[in-house]
């Protein structure tokens, strides 16, 4: 079985996001973090972490990077027990049940993005329109005889969407300009 861990190939996350991620932590795509608010009004860090941020279910911090890798059935139980609790405790969600349920749907959804061999890397972007958050998923490729190094050394995109042509990681957490 497969599940994602963050990752920090360098310090970006810890400029790009209030609280990063622990690497190594447990991930889910964490979108229903941003369930009770306008994604048009965000700014800044939280920004940010709406659209391009995986959750670390155990530092319930974001990482722009998750890691596919090999995992238990052992790991996997821990994985929603730890995801059920942090619902109940940090996202007010009504009861137990209730929230194992929900940790039991974003496992499986985080699942269903390690299609790749182990130790492949994915990135989010998350946009709003209509009402609705998209998220698109994104495997991030080594050049052939690379190992991970630092974030920017290494990366061709396989992928079968269309990228966002106006997605600028500089300026990530900036404003759009208004015309």
């Amino acid at each position: 079985m497969k599940l994602l861990r963050t990752i920090a190939l360098d310090p970006s996350d810890t400029f790009l996001f209030d609280v990063p991620a622990e690497p190594g932590d447990w991930a889910v795509s964490g979108a229903f973090r941003f369930c009770d608010r306008d994604p048009a009004k965000l700014s800044g860090k939280d920004r940010s972490a709406f659209r391009s941020g995986f959750l670390g279910i155990k530092s319930w911090g974001w990482s722009t990077l998750a890691q596919i890798v090999h995992a238990t059935e052992d790991d996997h139980c821990a994985v929603v027990d730890l995801l059920a609790r942090r619902l109940v405790e940090r996202f007010g969600a009504p009861d137990p049940t209730s929230a194992r349920l929900a940790a039991e749907e974003e496992v499986a959804f985080a699942q269903s993005l390690c299609t790749y061999p182990i130790g492949s890397l994915i990135a989010v972007h998350r946009a709003a329109s209509n009402g609705e958050v998209r998220e698109s998923f994104r495997r991030l490729q080594l050049r052939e005889g690379q190992r991970h190094g630092k974030a920017f050394s290494f990366m061709e995109v396989e992928d079968d969407t269309e990228p966002d042509g106006n997605l600028n990681l500089a300026n990530m957490s900036e404003e759009p300009s208004r015309r």
